[in-house]
């Protein structure tokens, strides 16, 4: 109990410390929300003072002190009012993260399980058959794709299977004359339309996640109880991984959860080539319109999203292996 209390107590700080720069963060780039959308309300044409002064004020721009805004901005985040966007106006930015929040969670939920069951797999085979023709091409293959970046590996996937071949769609989550609805045609096109994001991603992280098992089963395996598992003549394959792969699987699990950070940077760069219509596209979006608020927004539910993935392997590590929670 103590352990987990420290590590609430852990992401708690780490969660505050999150908000707090995300506040400052936007304040201490060159200029302010406040002198951009006063430049954007005069471009308009002819606007009146009271006018200005009433969408400034709708907007959350405000003349306050900076600690005074500053526990505004924490009361208004308790309530869950993240301000209004100014190039969604008048939708506010809570409205306008859901529009994407969906769609970033099936896109990384799926790279993210696919490239980590893939990844393990091959790691637990090639360490169960080092020395193996498999053992020696797969760890360096996927090294070498892994160390490619992500904005390079998704335009050469594009161009080969929507724009050569033809074989899946080039952009958007659904095809457009379709409706939002729970029926196989909508369906069917949303898992078409991942399928090139989703292996832009898998393609880059898979080459982690099998390193990462392969040595460490490599570790499991020289332990007394697999050599007497062989021993008593049981079956191989129920001692890899039962007796070999279930107790490699504790450390991978720190850097399933680590991984999500590196996969949520990589679909800003995805979601932007395959314009699907997640976060990561909302703040590429954000940034050419100078929206702070709908910027400050995504940064904080991204941040807040990798610290919830790390507290649940941390939860799960504990659960999985008791001697963590004795420490």
């Amino acid at each position: 109990m103590s352990y987990i209390v420290r590590r609430l107590f852990f992401y708690l700080i780490a969660a505050w410390a999150s908000i707090t720069f995300n506040f400052f963060l936007p304040r201490m780039m060159p200029g302010d929300p406040g002198t951009a959308l006063l430049a954007k309300l005069r471009g308009q044409g002819d606007v009146r003072p009271e006018a200005i002064e009433a969408m400034m004020k709708a907007y959350g721009v405000s003349n306050d002190p900076l600690i005074v805004q500053y526990f505004d901005y924490l009361k208004n985040l308790a309530r869950g009012e993240l301000g209004v966007s100014t190039s969604w106006f008048p939708a506010s930015v809570t409205q306008v993260i859901g529009t994407g929040f969906i769609w970033t969670v099936l896109l990384m939920g799926a790279a993210l399980l696919v490239g980590f069951g893939i990844g393990s797999l091959l790691g637990v085979i090639g360490a169960w058959k080092r020395g193996s023709w498999m053992d020696n091409v797969t760890p360096p293959v996927f090294v070498f794709l892994g160390s490619l970046p992500y904005f390079w590996i998704a335009p050469l996937i594009l161009f080969a299977f929507a724009f050569n071949l033809s074989w899946f769609p080039a952009r958007h989550a659904y095809n457009t004359d379709l409706s939002p609805e729970f029926s196989w045609a909508f369906i069917s096109s949303v898992l078409l339309h991942m399928v090139l994001p989703v292996l832009s991603i898998v393609i880059v992280s898979i080459g982690g996640h099998l390193l990462g098992m392969r040595n460490t089963m490599i570790a499991v395996l020289s332990e007394d109880y697999v050599t007497m598992a062989e021993a008593k003549g049981l079956d191989s394959r129920r001692v890899m991984f039962r007796y070999g792969a279930r107790n490699a699987l504790l450390p991978v699990l720190t850097s399933f959860g680590m991984s999500l950070g590196f996969l949520l940077s990589g679909s800003l760069f995805t979601e932007m080539i395959f314009a699907y219509p997640g976060m990561g596209y909302l703040l590429i979006n954000s940034v050419r319109n100078i929206d702070y608020p709908l910027m400050q927004g995504l940064f904080l539910m991204i941040t807040l999203a990798v610290l919830l993935a790390n507290l649940i392997v941390d939860l799960l590590y504990a659960r999985l292996d008791p001697r963590i929670r004795q420490a």
